[in-house]
């Protein structure tokens, strides 16, 4: 074609078509309307520079912000009359303009003239269609004299097409009140993509939060909505409440030159996720600590969520549909799905619209303290039994009134569940990408192996001592005195032990026949059993020091531990403790959080059940939300046998700057007393020149199923966090990377270290927490590289290092993870 078209969606989106390109550079212009003044002279800007968005085959969504000079940035669009402001499109190289508003050059596809209307905040959205396929396109938009910076978009492959390779990021949970955004300025200058997915948190609706008051950049200052509610009370946290405040919140962020430069670069897929409305919401209801209506019911706020959906439509380059008239909470829809050939299909999906409310209420009363649960309980750390017997009771009364059990218990809704199985199922290409917000991963532990763990590592040095002292009073013969002490340990009388501990020790030198002599002594089988072992693993150890260590430990381990997993509460050793009643409620299985996936697991069952029965291969989840890197499989029944058959891939990427899901982990643990050692360790590091600094060692990932640690790969595991110590303790950046090598190079030659602490991350490794998790980093910042290929789909997990002073690292990425699923298995590799 060699016209152009110009049409107007909804008042707000506008089309053109682009010409095939053989008119004139910068060709002739279509305006939306004949009569609108255009916008004249050098008094213009663009304080939220450009972006594009939702590459099609044949489309691009293009957007901008342009504003009288001398108004406020981020301040509402200043009422005047609507005026014509230019976009124009050329398929000419002008990648060196990138960075700069330097003018396009070639020949124009698109060159016509929009309308800058202040009832949209100035903000102007336009879809350009009749593009090439798999083709590179500039942008500019132009207010008087003045140019925006030039951007960058690709077209997706023809849905025909073989596509030997595609690459792309995804992002996530971008907090601008904490930590860094060095991430973006790392994509935006080494990262060579097609486009980018972003699954959701771009924005956070809260000010002032806890979790938002750790470090931050210095060039991120302290966010100021023109609205706001408090949290609680009349101080403290605040909370978008208005379209202002959500508006406010976008154009903040977007002032951010690392964020604008990815924009101007690379066309995103973006879905939201819970923050750019309310935290762990769901529909239009919050979920806010003690934020309940008077029958304990979730707060509804549908003016509210509807300002949310307007915002995130506003400045989102989105090809997706919204009524603004319309008094719905639903009146946007923005899951979606994008054909890229024959190599991919990437299909979107919308957690929070549709999904019901988590199946235990946060308002549903705690019987232990009368009252309400609040987030513990309901969302985190959910016994798994209470919580399968809260869906199963809501279903039912779903089937007898006749509704979709599913949507009383689901995330997507009835409508999108069935599209999205619909997609699913007739998707021609060879891998099947889903935008997803939240994990399907199961994420579980087991109380009862947890608190036994503990109690039998906490017991170790005890029982040492008690084999050392004992040792004193029987020649300083540690293997009788470990015999004897592991005797009383299993409930023998100290007379009936110490004939048995005579007895294995002139019995012949194999545990049958130590065992068998000790209960001619009088012990029980039980009983004899862990006396001979001990005897006989303080027989095999050198030096009496490692001798009673290695009895200690055979008792811990072979007696106490199985003791408390038996008889959780009533165990002599917990009741010994006097933390009984503390304890008690631990003695079961949980859930760490139930607002992803886990907490819907029926739906997630009859989503993995489409998948299987439909021989739906290569279909792998793009995941955010929970602020950590995991690489899993998703199972059919996770409560099955063995934990169920894998049916698919979940790849989760860390946040971009928010703070980690250990940290918050963390922060709830450190109330637990004993139970925190399962998340965090105390670690002093002594640094010349600085001092001694307490790092919290992560131990979450181990309890959560992290392989096995080695002293080097525990090492290892701490180095970007004392890198960050370290950076906080003003020491220059030069100095980071060698003062680390040299403090961890300490840490590894001193048995504190290397043998306590190590050998406590290898029992909690031990303790087999979901064995589908293939990879778990749960305290780190990031993103998330796919090489997608029709053989296999490798995803860089790129973690970055902690701020220096008050300034992003200029050494951005730390570490890279690399996982690898092969086409055709369900199944993924770590490296």
């Amino acid at each position: 074609m060699d016209r152009r078209q110009f049409l107007k969606y909804s008042g707000f989106i506008t089309v053109s078509t682009a010409t095939t390109g053989l008119a004139g550079c910068g060709g002739g212009s279509t305006q939306a309307d004949p009569a609108l003044p255009p916008a004249a002279g050098a008094n213009w800007t663009f304080p939220q520079s450009i972006a594009s968005g939702d590459p099609r085959a044949d489309s691009v969504m293009l957007w901008t912000r342009a504003l009288p000079a001398g108004a406020d940035p981020v301040g509402p669009a200043p009422s005047a009359a609507d005026v014509g402001l230019r976009v124009l499109v050329t398929a000419a190289d002008n990648a060196a303009a990138l960075g700069s508003n330097a003018a396009l050059s070639g020949t124009m596809v698109v060159d016509t003239t929009l309308a800058l209307k202040s009832a949209f905040d100035n903000t102007v959205r336009h879809k350009v269609t009749g593009l090439n396929a798999n083709t590179v396109y500039y942008y500019q938009f132009v207010a008087g004299d003045v140019r925006s910076n030039v951007g960058r978009c690709k077209t997706a492959p023809a849905a025909d097409a073989d596509v030997a390779q595609l690459q792309f990021a995804y992002l996530t949970c971008q907090d601008w009140s904490v930590n860094h955004w060095g991430a973006l300025a790392n994509i935006a200058a080494t990262e060579k993509l097609d486009f980018i997915v972003h699954l959701g948190d771009y924005i956070y609706e809260t000010v002032g939060e806890d979790f938002q008051s750790g470090a931050v950049e210095s060039r991120h200052d302290k966010l100021k909505l023109p609205d706001g509610t408090f949290k609680h009370g009349s101080s403290g946290a605040r909370y978008a409440t208005t379209l202002a405040d959500y508006r406010y919140l976008y154009k903040k962020y977007r002032t951010d030159s690392r964020l604008q430069a990815v924009h101007e670069r690379f066309a995103f897929i973006a879905i939201w996720d819970d923050h750019e409305f309310s935290d762990d919401c769901w529909q239009d209801a919050e979920t806010y600590e003690g934020s309940f209506n008077a029958d304990g019911s979730d707060l509804r706020q549908p003016q509210r969520r509807r300002s949310a959906n307007q915002a995130w439509f506003e400045y989102m380059p989105a090809d997706v549909s919204f009524d603004a008239a319309s008094d719905s909470v639903q009146n946007i829809k923005i899951y979606r799905d994008f054909q890229f050939g024959k190599l991919m299909q990437l299909v979107m999906t919308d957690e929070r619209l549709y999904r019901s409310d988590h199946a235990i209420p946060e308002a549903a009363i705690n019987p232990a303290t009368g009252k309400p649960l609040g987030s513990l309980g309901a969302r985190y750390m959910v016994p798994q039994d209470v919580l399968a017997g809260a869906e199963a009771k809501k279903m039912a009364g779903g089937v007898s009134i006749g509704a979709d059990p599913l949507s009383i218990v689901g995330i997507l809704g009835t409508t999108q569940r069935g599209w999205w199985k619909d997609k699913m199922k007739s998707a021609t290409s060879t891998w099947k990408l889903w935008g997803n917000e939240v994990s399907l991963l199961r994420m579980g532990l087991n109380g009862s192996d947890a608190i036994a763990t503990l109690l039998a590592l906490n017991s170790i040095a005890t029982l040492a001592g008690k084999v050392g002292t004992t040792a004193a009073a029987v020649g300083g013969n540690v293997p009788v005195a470990a015999a004897l002490v592991a005797a009383v340990t299993a409930g023998a009388s100290n007379t009936v032990a110490q004939a048995a501990a005579g007895a294995i020790a002139g019995a012949a030198a194999t545990t049958a026949a130590r065992a068998a002599a000790a209960v001619g002594a009088g012990l029980s089988a039980a009983q004899a059993g862990i006396a001979a072992a001990t005897f006989g693993a303080a027989a095999a150890a050198t030096g009496a020091e490692a001798q009673a260590t290695a009895a200690a430990q055979t008792i811990a381990f072979g007696w106490i531990k199985p003791d408390v997993q038996a008889n959780k509460a009533a165990s002599a050793f917990v009741v010994a403790s006097g933390k009984q009643a503390a304890l008690a409620p631990f003695f079961t299985r949980f859930l760490l959080n139930c607002d992803q996936w886990d907490g819907f697991n029926a739906e997630r069952k009859d989503l993995m059940a489409h998948l299987k029965s439909n021989n739906v291969a290569n279909v792998v989840a793009l995941t955010g939300d929970i602020h950590s890197f995991f690489a899993g499989t998703v199972n059919d029944d996770f409560d099955a046998a063995g934990g169920g058959t894998p049916v698919m891939v979940d790849l989760v990427s860390a946040g971009v700057s928010s703070d980690s899901f250990y940290t918050y982990i963390k922060s709830a643990a450190d109330s637990l007393g004993d139970i925190a050692a399962l998340v965090t360790y105390p670690l002093p590091i002594p640094v010349p020149g600085v001092g001694t600094l307490t790092l919290p060692l992560n131990l979450l990932d181990y309890t959560m199923g992290k392989a096995a640690p080695t002293v080097d790969t525990l090492a290892e595991q701490i180095r970007v966090q004392l890198r960050g110590m370290l950076g906080a303790a003003g020491l220059p950046e030069a100095q980071l990377d060698p003062t680390v090598a040299a403090v961890l190079a300490g840490l590894k030659a001193n048995s504190a270290f290397s043998v306590t602490l190590l050998g406590l991350a290898q029992q909690l490794a031990s303790l087999g927490n979901n064995p589908w998790l293939k990879h778990l980093n749960t305290d780190a910042q990031g993103y998330t590289v796919v090489t997608l290929t029709p053989g296999k789909l490798v995803a860089q997990f790129k973690q970055v290092n902690k701020l220096v002073g008050g300034n992003a690292p200029s050494n951005v990425v730390a570490r890279v993870t690399t996982a690898t699923v092969e086409a055709g298995k369900a199944a993924v590799t770590v490296a």
